[in-house]
């Protein structure tokens, strides 16, 4: 299950990584495009990947890019873009047969789908020198519907406000799919612009996973990205959180028909650090899975919830405990919330219970490893925080936590905000 060995290295800038494996009938292409987290151009990058499946020079619009694909055996295509750490990541993945489970290998098939995410990526359709207005209208609004929708997802809404509220000041306030009061400034030229800066700066990483031979895959590689790029320098990590002084309190009232209560901690963990291992571990027992402490003790045994769980993001150091509640039980569910916190820094779990955290964190992971979209996420971590740390040892790390380093470790959590999303008229 963790046979697959990604092997990396440089190629005229770009940074190549390769995981040959016949487990896949398919061959992936993961093109990852890093840059930080600025208010200024999150919203513009955000955009960039969508206005370039727009149309390409030789396929000029969607009907005749999908067309395309279909004639590639059904290749897909598709992007988004996350937050990872303080960082922006744009992902353009696609996916083709592999040509030995064909019944006609006559053809390059991998070849014809690089030379498309090349295309895609380095010839969009262009009028007067920048993006089309057509395709910049239509993804401003897209943009605008989708940002719209996560009002409306509370739980999401409510993810998002105490993200805002507890990193006031930092950059990772925001969100991966920038904000809507930068959508009227945004016009073809200023876009493409931003575009020429993520062509010029941003760090490229391509993951190729699937049933290929290595030596041809890269020599393919350098023949269609032929384009000499910069290598950008080494990566930042995201900046260590500092130590809370105050709890933060926020409520906001809206027509809710049930309340969201979120708590955000600073667990002072992170991908670069020892006990990290240890600290996801204490989040599978804190909220991570239905038999963890939250589930167990404010949804099961008090009814105070709907749901109660908690998660852990692996750059920044952060904690959100997400749990939906009646509006006049909130005393009681912070009180409990909290209880649960203490429970595991007293350690009051066993060497059973760790070790069943333990077996749920290594299923997730070898689950992982059995999709390559999986694997690249496994392994785009070491790129991000700039550490080595192989899955294999990984997965190693989390067999050797013992109940002492978990309770090392949630012994660093620190409260940091209370978000609690009320009815209109609740004086909770």
């Amino acid at each position: 299950m963790t046979d697959i060995q990604v092997k990396s290295m440089e190629q005229n800038g770009l940074h190549l990584h390769l995981g040959a494996t016949d487990k896949f009938k398919t061959i992936s292409m993961m093109l990852m495009i890093h840059a930080p987290l600025e208010e200024e151009t999150v919203t513009a990058r955000a955009l960039i990947p969508h206005i370039l499946q727009g149309g390409t020079k030789h396929y000029p619009n969607r009907k005749k890019l999908k067309q395309k694909l279909e004639d590639m055996y059904g290749a897909t295509l598709t992007s988004d873009v996350q937050k990872k750490g303080e960082n922006q990541v744009i992902t353009f993945r696609l996916d083709v047969a592999a040509e030995q489970f064909l019944s006609d290998n006559s053809t390059s098939l991998f070849e014809e789908a690089l030379s498309l995410l090349h295309e895609l990526l380095y010839q969009p359709v262009l009028e007067k020198g920048a993006f089309l207005s057509q395709i910049v209208d239509q993804e401003k609004r897209a943009l605008k519907q989708r940002i719209a929708s996560i009002y409306d997802d509370k739980m999401r809404y409510a993810n998002v406000r105490i993200t805002e509220e507890m990193f006031k000041h930092e950059s990772y306030r925001l969100a991966p799919y920038g904000r809507e009061k930068d959508l009227a400034s945004l016009t073809p030229q200023s876009l493409y612009e931003a575009y020429e800066t993520m062509m010029e700066r941003d760090r490229f990483d391509l993951y190729i996973i699937g049933s290929f031979a290595e030596d041809d895959i890269k020599e393919k590689v350098r023949e269609v990205f032929t384009a000499s790029r910069q290598l950008s320098g080494e990566m930042i990590p995201t900046t260590a959180s500092e130590h809370v002084k105050d709890v933060n309190v926020v409520h906001d009232a809206q027509k809710v028909k049930q309340g969201k209560l979120h708590l955000g901690y600073r667990t002072h963990s992170t991908f670069r650090d020892d006990d990290y291992e240890a600290a996801r571990v204490g989040n599978a027992l804190f909220g991570g899975f239905p038999s963890s402490k939250l589930f167990m003790n404010v949804r099961e045994k008090e009814s105070l919830a709907y749901y109660a769980a908690s998660q852990i993001e692996s750059h920044k150091g952060v904690l959100m405990v997400l749990s939906g509640i009646e509006f006049d039980k909130y005393e009681r569910a912070v009180e409990i919330i909290q209880e649960q916190e203490q429970a595991m820094k007293n350690g009051d779990f066993t060497d059973e219970e760790v070790e069943q955290a333990k077996g749920m964190l290594l299923n997730q992971a070898f689950e992982a490893m059995d999709a390559p979209r999986g694997i690249v996420e496994l392994s785009y971590h070491e790129i991000i925080a700039n550490h080595k740390r192989s899955i294999q040892e990984r997965i190693e790390n989390i067999k050797k936590v013992t109940k002492e380093d978990v309770v090392r470790a949630v012994n660093k959590w620190e409260l940091d905000t209370i978000y609690f999303l009320k009815g209109q008229g609740d004086e909770a």
